[in-house]
């Protein structure tokens, strides 16, 4: 049975004569941080196609969730309109924070697995919000710096 390119069956591999003739395609893989991907023109009042590893965005919402069935917590999220007009959800990591309404942060992709609709991260250490305090390990996810005992403490010194 043909299809669009060439031979389509769930049952058979294709013969010799079928993989010379229309070779092998490649599935597109599907892209789940779709915020990421587009931009805004402000001029022309357009939104295009183009990737970006990160966003900024201004916090609109910050509160908490609960996650899907066999966990049990509250997990702090924050809902932001990014620099492209869209607005997401995204995922404070790490133990405490200081954000609130119109804090301007920086958000990369990752979804959280037991958070339904939450695609994206908060980075810590860039702009508004601030690195994690007392953090001693893997600080670089966090936005701690080696040796200081983070901002907080820093301004009470």
């Amino acid at each position: 049975m043909k299809g669009e390119h060439g031979w389509v069956s769930n049952t058979t591999m294709p013969t010799i004569n079928q993989l010379i003739k229309y070779g092998r395609h490649k599935r597109a893989k599907k892209i789940k941080a779709t915020a990421l991907r587009k931009f805004f023109n402000a001029k022309d009042r357009i939104t295009k196609q183009v990737p970006a590893p990160f966003k900024r965005g201004v916090v609109t919402v910050v509160k908490t969730m609960t996650p899907k069935k066999p966990n049990s917590a509250l997990r702090k999220i924050a809902r932001v309109r990014l620099s492209n007009k869209q607005e997401v959800t995204a995922y404070i990591p790490g133990i405490g924070h200081e954000l609130t309404e119109h804090a301007i942060v920086l958000i990369r992709g990752g979804r959280v697995p037991d958070l339904p609709g939450v695609k994206y991260h908060i980075v810590r250490g860039k702009y508004d919000s601030t690195g994690v305090v007392n953090r001693k390990q893997g600080r670089s996810r966090y936005g701690a710096k080696a040796g200081s005992p983070g901002p907080a403490a820093a301004k009470a010194n």
